[in-house]
C-alpha cells in the first residue's frame, strides 16, 4: 500500500462525513465551493443501499481519511464489455506526494481488472496541469478528439417533461 504508512480501502459508512468533507474541498480547489448539493444522506443512500451504483475507496492516514476515490461502472459498446468511471479523485494537499493519489488509482485499476473491465475512465479540468502530469505519469491518456457534454438543472428538466408523441 501507500508509503509512509497509508492505507487504502473500501469506504465504510463510517466514512460519508469524511466523504463530504473531502468532496467540498475539491469543489474548493476545482473553484466551485457552492456547486455542492450532496449530503450525508445522499452519500450514505447512494454508496450504501442494497444494490449501490456507485463506490468508494478512500486513503486513510494515521486513522484519519486524507483522500478519496468515487467510482461507477460503465459500459463500452465498442468492447462490449464494463469499465471503471472515477467520478471524483481528491487527496488532501498536506499529504500529496506520498503516494496516495497513486495508490487510490493502483486500487481502482486492480478493482477493473478483477472484474473484467477493459478500461477506467475520468475527466480534468485542463488548467489542472499537476493533475494531468499525474495521470500522465501512470501511463493514462487524454482523449483530446472527445468533449464532454452534460445536461442539467432547468435543461435537464425541460428536456425530461417533453414528449416525441
Amino acid at each position: 500500500m501507500p508509503k509512509e504508512g497509508g492505507l487504502i480501502r473500501d469506504a465504510g459508512p463510517a466514512d460519508v462525513g469524511q466523504l463530504l468533507r473531502l468532496i467540498q474541498e475539491l469543489a474548493e480547489f476545482e473553484r466551485a465551493s457552492d456547486a455542492v448539493q450532496a449530503t450525508e444522506e445522499d452519500l450514505h443512500g447512494a454508496l450504501f443501499c442494497p444494490d449501490p451504483k456507485v463506490f468508494a475507496l478512500v486513503a486513510e492516514e494515521a486513522g484519519s481519511v486524507v483522500g478519496m476515490a468515487i467510482y461507477f461502472v460503465s459500459f463500452s459498446t465498442w468492447t462490449g464489455r464494463h469499465g471503471l468511471y472515477l467520478e471524483d479523485i481528491f487527496v488532501v494537499p498536506e499529504h500529496r506526494s506520498r503516494g496516495l493519489g497513486r495508490e487510490l488509482v493502483t486500487a481502482l485499476a486492480v478493482c477493473a481488472v478483477q472484474l473484467g473491465c477493459s478500461r477506467v475512465e475520468w475527466a480534468v479540468l485542463d488548467w489542472n496541469e499537476a493533475a494531468i502530469g499525474f495521470y500522465e505519469s501512470l501511463g493514462a491518456e487524454a482523449m483530446d478528439d472527445w468533449t464532454t457534454f452534460r445536461i442539467s438543472g432547468q435543461s435537464l428538466a425541460a428536456l425530461g417533461r417533453s414528449s416525441t408523441s
